[in-house]
């Protein structure tokens, strides 16, 4: 199989060096705008890889990467300018396409192209990254244990969502942030889609921790649970940041929303406010921040599903124990290649565009990725921890 990854940064790269040793994959093809990056990135990878540019705004371009191509592994944000080209590109070539896209807005527009997609025989998978991507299949554990779901939540630590290094301009995954986090967000409440102001507070009940805060922002789960499980009436998307970064950021919102300060500015003092470059926290440390007695925190990477258990009200709640190497760039990218491992588009399966929830199985994806985790899990039980409401038991208590 010819892969392509689209994007030489931290994501394409954890993409890319996990991808070339798969078996399946014969050929590996970097493609960045940046041909000096593409090409560097290439050399370390081996004899399978090799490099070349690509503007991802040129659809004369993007044929050009992906002819003679099996599958195409985007990694270029942001999503909401940047997602929907390439995806049009891959489904006029006949290629496959999986992506890290975290917006709603682009997911909106790259599910309307569905049929065409299944037409062409395409199989596409939108978000297949942490949030969106783990957070989907988490969602699949947790609804996995109720007779009925009704809520279902998906969320991260923004602190920890931040990018390891500051670059001359800010990254596109800030940018992405900040615009999911200002002007109007769609959810799903009372059975139907909404737009809201984000950053509306919000309590959940997490088994073994209790009530704890967090926060709405736009996100693609809360549009593509509603499709996948359809008896629900509530998806939202809720994110956790320390105090001081929060009010700050709930400063930088009003800038924003009030033409005060342009997206792109604001993304550079967040990186600053952030203290992007600083030491990744390893799991190890957010597992003990959590777990913490006075600690407000929500697990870094979790689904939450609500409903009915045995006739009964009842929650399960599911987070990963460890990641794929610290940061960032290696939670989303190595995810994004395991999706196409678990999937593997060029043998027998469904056509069309799909959120990882409605077309990857949970226990083959997380069993795939448990070993390349830091540290390494020896399978999906081994990787997640799972509560529930009817079990009384303390986190702290499942984990040590």
């Amino acid at each position: 199989m010819k892969v392509i990854v689209i994007g030489a940064g931290g994501m394409g790269s954890y993409a890319a060096r996990t991808a070339v040793d798969f078996d399946f994959v014969s050929e590996l093809v970097v493609a960045d705008l940046d041909a000096g990056a593409a090409s560097r990135l290439a050399e370390q990878l081996g004899e399978k890889a090799s490099s070349t540019t690509v503007d991802v705004t040129d659809a004369g371009d993007l044929a050009r990467v992906m002819g003679g191509a099996t599958a195409v592994l985007n990694t270029v944000g942001p999503f909401f300018k940047l997602g929907p080209p390439v995806l049009r590109a891959a489904i006029d070539n006949r290629v496959h396409y999986l992506d890290i896209n975290d917006d709603w807005e682009s997911t909106e527009a790259m599910g309307a192209m569905a049929e065409e997609a299944k037409r062409r025989g395409v199989t596409a998978v939108m978000g297949m990254g942490a949030s969106p991507g783990m957070s989907n299949l988490l969602a699949v554990r947790a609804a996995g244990e109720l007779d009925e779901v009704r809520t279902l939540y998906a969320g991260f630590d923004l602190d920890a969502a931040m990018p390891e290094t500051r670059g001359d301009k800010p990254s596109a995954a800030t940018i992405h942030g900040l615009h999911q986090l200002t002007g109007q967000i769609r959810v799903f409440e009372n059975g139907t889609f909404e737009d809201q102001s984000p950053m509306r507070r919000i309590e959940i009940n997490y088994p073994g921790l209790g009530p704890r805060p967090g926060w709405t922002m736009g996100h693609p789960e809360a549009i593509t649970f509603p499709r996948a499980f359809p008896s629900i009436d509530k998806a939202l998307v809720v994110m956790t940041m320390d105090p001081g970064n929060l009010w700050a950021m709930k400063a930088i919102q009003v800038m924003i929303d009030y033409n005060l300060v342009a997206i792109e500015r604001a993304a550079a003092w967040v990186e600053w406010l952030e203290g992007v470059g600083k030491p990744v926290k390893t799991p190890d440390d957010y597992l003990e921040e959590l777990l913490a007695d006075d600690s407000p925190k929500l697990p870094p990477v979790f689904a939450m599903a609500e409903g009915r258990k045995n006739g009964k009200r009842a929650a399960v709640a599911v987070a990963i124990l460890s990641a794929p190497a610290k940061g960032m760039g290696g939670a989303t990218g190595v995810p994004l290649a395991v999706g196409l491992a678990s999937l593997r588009p060029d043998g027998e399966q469904r056509r069309g565009v799909f959120a990882p929830e409605a077309i990857i199985d949970c226990k083959e994806f997380f069993d795939r990725l448990a070993p390349l985790c830091s540290p390494p899990k020896r399978d999906m039980e081994d990787l997640l921890l799972v509560s529930r409401s009817w079990e009384n038991t303390k986190l702290r208590d499942k984990v040590y």
